[in-house]
């Protein structure tokens, strides 16, 4: 299933509860995003009912490297010969194919990245970046570091169409939330990373959760602002 978030914003639901999104760009199409390992047959089927081939996919960006969003992503690169973009400071991540014991700060974050099957592939970053950079061939998506869930989490900011796609800075599961404070690297960090959300925006995407447009967007920024009060 798939829909148009914004003008040159595709999101592609991956799974029941997970989403990724797809980006026209200047030499083609950016992925943000890959999900679990079934996901790369759902998304190449989409980019061809889209009138798309898989080398149309240029590059991968991953908002960070836990399993939901990057399991799928070596076998996406074997269909596609896409550029693996990610934040340097979730890259040993991605290359060591799990999150690391200090990647969680509860328990049960820790216990369950000891299971098989939230480890993923290894798989090599062709690139990096650090906050502000725009991703090269992308039509302006800007990205901005979110560390908390991760430490190189990210958010990337469609300039064009003032569109914001969230990675897990935020859900949006019958109310908008966080997440669990065990399954983020450092909670403390969370509060401040979400005060960095632009606040004229015209959409919001989210990795878990329904979109919003419209007047719903108004409401995100309502729920944005206490942290904005905090920091």
């Amino acid at each position: 299933m798939h829909s148009q978030l914004a003008p040159g914003v595709t999101q592609i639901a991956t799974s029941k509860r997970d989403n990724a999104f797809l980006v026209d760009g200047d030499d083609g199409l950016t992925l943000v995003d890959v999900g679990w390992s079934k996901a790369p047959g759902v998304l190449l089927h989409t980019v061809a009912a889209l009138g798309h081939k898989p080398s149309d996919i240029r590059r991968v960006v991953l908002t960070h490297a836990h399993p939901d969003h990057v399991q799928g992503a070596a076998e996406l690169r074997r269909h596609t010969d896409a550029h693996i973009l990610i934040h340097d400071a979730d890259r040993a991540w991605l290359e060591a194919g799990r999150v690391p014991t200090q990647g969680r700060s509860g328990a049960v974050g820790r216990f369950i990245d000891h299971l098989p099957k939230l480890h993923w592939t290894p798989t090599t970053a062709d690139g990096t970046f650090t906050d502000g950079d725009t991703v090269e061939g992308s039509d302006g998506l800007r990205v901005i570091h979110t560390p908390g869930h991760s430490p190189g989490h990210i958010v990337l900011m469609h300039e064009p169409s003032r569109t914001i796609l969230m990675g897990d800075a935020a859900f949006n599961r019958g109310k908008f939330a966080i997440g669990p404070a065990a399954l983020s690297a450092d909670p403390d960090l969370r509060p401040g990373s979400l005060a960095r959300i632009p606040q004229n925006l015209n959409a919001v995407g989210f990795a878990h959760g329904a979109p919003l447009t419209g007047s719903e967007v108004h409401t995100f920024q309502e729920f944005l602002q206490q942290f904005r009060t905090e920091s």
